[in-house]
């Protein structure tokens, strides 16, 4: 029953029975966390939302699937993949809050791309696979390194100390010919060194015509450590091929049935480009040194270095040789002005720097203080690779460099003011300076930008008689991403900031255990897309001087007998953007139409969404799980027009587990999955655009389908 209820805790708020709460007092998940994600991680006690996912728990149900489908299961997340099935290009919205606005990092090093500011899981295959521990905070949260949290945070831990060696190959296949293969092996802890390796390669043909994935990485950490030292060096390597699928089907094709269409490539005559794929290899050095100088006190230090590289391929159709920069080729009299072309979009970039935290603890007392410098060098280059009707010139049609410096220092401090009274605050400063020298569209366009955040957070949380509540306020900034100043000279963006009220209660009990949390976030001059137009006709996110989202978030878990377990949890919110101004194209006419709204829906920020499992322990060893997600009505743009929307939909998942304990093999697991049991139609992700034309408006909405039914099964076996 023990097993059950950590489980049930796990995925709902951080908040778990009174017996596991007594039993883990000084085994925390907090205080079994390496030093290097202490830092930046919220406490027990801290006055902020979380969920904690243990190693157990991760382990559960990755059998191949990305980080986010893993995730699926907390509170107010919504996921969704290019592909229809999990694998390759995910996304992940939390609150609403996309991936662009949600801070992550690895061993409290900084993961998300420094320009786009997005989270490309693509890059890190099977991470899951060696992460020891998860936490997702939600709003605001505590000050992380890296980009700036703008609604929520996850931070992965790799580092935990594995003391027994043990070998371990998990092994599972699927629908759609997915398959994934992984081999661990660790040292245990043998005179004071340590070291972990992991191999893995998953492979899949998608649910979506041709959106095929190929993903290798391997995963290798070694350590010594003796009583107050601990040095370590990881370094890990992704490399991913994916056909792309990022075009979504029409409106016309999902009313027909037709879910598994896929457009790329099909500018090629006749069959589609084969090679229609994205191309990428991300490399990651960390290095941490930890000390403690005495009880109280400790230091940590880490460099790291993310080295990537990589480009898209596209076929494309009958474009102007001077699009390319390319004199027209001339046979004679005759002048030939397009051509079809095979293109490679690149990314050559290093993301390079240093984190570093001091802790002071005292019976009453923590105070963290630290900080990170990094800095990104990057290019973006575009290769010619052939011509219908020939090259005309150099392969290369653009090359442009881009640099940005990151330097953040924070002063955290907990203290318990009286029993079970604790007060906290959190005060960061960040500095960014980010230079652009042109793009694509337009070269002759250079940004040099810098800005100076100042992010408080303060709280206090009660606990007595096995509840606890907490109150918070919190302030975040962002700056713009890359492809908002290419709005052109006189429309440039400014940053977003963020006010963040939370306030929570949590229920523990030898039963059950339950929380609410109440949030109000404040936005001013968020950055959305209106349909407005920059100097060179692409769409362009603009700042909307207010927007809010407010809502509760409920969880809780209960344990009804000694074999069966419910949990779940349930978010109520209303997002709403104020004073919005639509733009939308007028070909009869020329310019753009503006239409203005005074309340409207933020788009992707369901009303409703909602989690819940019921498992069974029929047999010794035996774990049956139904899992289910709800997640009401999104709208694809910011007009709250319901003809521009996705469904809402109801998914449930069956997952089967048998476990067989011995001797000669310490571990086997056998697992069966069924995702999507009841075959049910549903789109998680899609965009919309309108114009005007023969005096009509038409909108044109493209979708992006998950797979019906299909299974995973999975063995593995530990050594």
């Amino acid at each position: 029953m023990k097993r059950i209820f950590m489980s049930a805790c796990l995925t709902g708020a951080a908040i778990c029975s009174l017996a596991q709460q007594k039993e883990s007092a000084k085994d925390s998940f907090y205080t079994l966390s390496p030093v290097e994600v202490k830092a930046i991680r919220a406490g027990e006690n801290a006055p902020f939302t979380k969920t904690n996912l243990n190693k157990k728990t991760i382990t559960a149900g990755n059998l191949g699937q990305d980080i986010p489908f893993l995730l699926n299961q907390t509170p107010s997340v919504v996921v969704n993949a290019d592909a229809g099935n999990g694998i390759g290009y995910t996304g992940i919205r939390i609150r609403g809050t996309d991936a662009t606005r949600i801070n992550m990092t690895i061993n409290g090093i900084p993961y998300n791309d420094a320009e786009s500011q997005g989270l490309f899981f693509v890059n890190l295959p099977d991470l899951s696979s060696s992460a020891g521990s998860i936490q997702v905070q939600r709003g605001v949260g505590t000050s992380s390194n890296g980009a700036g949290a703008f609604g929520a945070s996850m931070n992965f831990s790799t580092n935990e100390v594995v003391k027994e060696s043990a070998v371990e190959f998990n092994n599972s296949t699927g629908s759609f010919n997915t398959w994934k293969n992984t081999l661990r092996y660790s040292s245990g802890l043998v005179n004071g060194f340590t070291t972990d390796i992991r191999l893995s390669r998953i492979s899949s043909d998608g649910f979506i015509d041709r959106a095929n994935t190929n993903l290798q990485s391997f995963f290798v950490s070694t350590a010594w450590m003796n009583d107050r030292t601990s040095l370590r060096f990881n370094t890990f390597t992704g490399k991913e091929k994916t056909y792309q699928a990022w075009y979504g089907i029409s409106e016309a094709d999902l009313q027909a049935g037709n879910r598994r269409v896929n457009y790329a490539g099909t500018e090629k005559p006749g069959s589609p480009y084969t090679n229609e794929t994205d191309n990428y290899t991300q490399s990651h050095y960390q290095l941490f040194f930890n000390q403690e100088l005495n009880k109280r006190l400790s230091l940590h230090v880490a460099a790291f270095l993310t080295r990537g590289k990589g480009y898209y391929e596209q076929y494309k159709a009958d474009e102007e040789y001077s699009k390319y920069n390319l004199p027209y080729p001339v046979n004679g009299n005759d002048t030939t002005f397009s051509s079809d072309f095979i293109r490679q979009l690149w990314l050559d970039n290093y993301f390079y720097g240093t984190v570093f935290s001091s802790q002071y603890k005292s019976e009453k007392t923590q105070l963290t203080i630290g900080g990170g410098l990094t800095r990104y060098d990057g290019k973006h280059y575009g290769k010619l690779r052939w011509a219908l009707y020939g090259l005309t010139g150099v392969d290369r049609w653009y090359d442009l460099d881009a640099f940005k410096t990151d330097f953040n220092l924070y002063s955290k401090q907990q203290t318990e003011l009286s029993a079970g009274v604790f007060l906290f605050y959190d005060l960061q400063y960040r500095y960014v300076k980010y230079a652009i020298n042109g793009f694509r569209d337009n070269p002759g366009l250079i940004i040099n930008n810098d800005w100076h955040f100042f992010n408080p957070k303060a709280g206090i949380t009660i606990k007595k008689n096995n509840w606890k509540t907490y109150f918070s306020y919190g302030m975040a900034n962002k700056e713009p991403n890359r492809d908002d100043f290419e709005a052109g000279a006189a429309q440039q963006p400014r940053p977003e900031q963020l006010h963040d009220i939370e306030a929570g209660i949590e229920r523990t009990n030898k039963k059950y255990n339950w929380g609410a949390t109440l949030y109000y976030m404040r936005y001013k001059d968020q950055l959305v897309l209106t349909g407005r137009i920059n100097d060179v006709g692409a769409y362009t996110r603009t700042n909307i001087p207010q927007s809010y989202r407010a809502g509760i978030e409920l969880q809780g878990a209960a344990s009804l007998h000694q074999w069966l377990t419910v949990s779940g949890n349930l978010t109520l919110s209303r997002n709403k953007v104020l004073d919005m101004e639509e733009y939308i194209d007028d070909y009869d006419n020329g310019g753009q139409k503006m239409n203005r709204y005074a309340s409207a829906d933020i788009a992707f920020s369901p009303a409703v969404t909602g989690g819940a499992t019921i498992e069974l322990i029929p047999f010794k060893q035996t774990g049956i799980s139904l899992i289910s997600k709800y997640v009401s009505r999104q709208y694809l743009d910011n007009t709250g027009n319901q003809a521009r929307s996705l469904d809402p939909f109801y998914v449930q998942d069956l997952r089967v587990s048998y476990t067989i304990l011995s001797k000669k093999i310490k571990e086997m697991n056998f697992i069966g999955q069924v995702n999507n049991l009841f075959n049910n139609l549903y789109e998680p992700n899609g965009y919309t655009f309108s114009y005007i034309y023969g005096g009509q408006q038409t909108t044109e909405n493209y979708y992006f389908p998950m797979a019906g039914i299909n299974f995973m099964v999975g063995v593995n076996v530990r050594l």
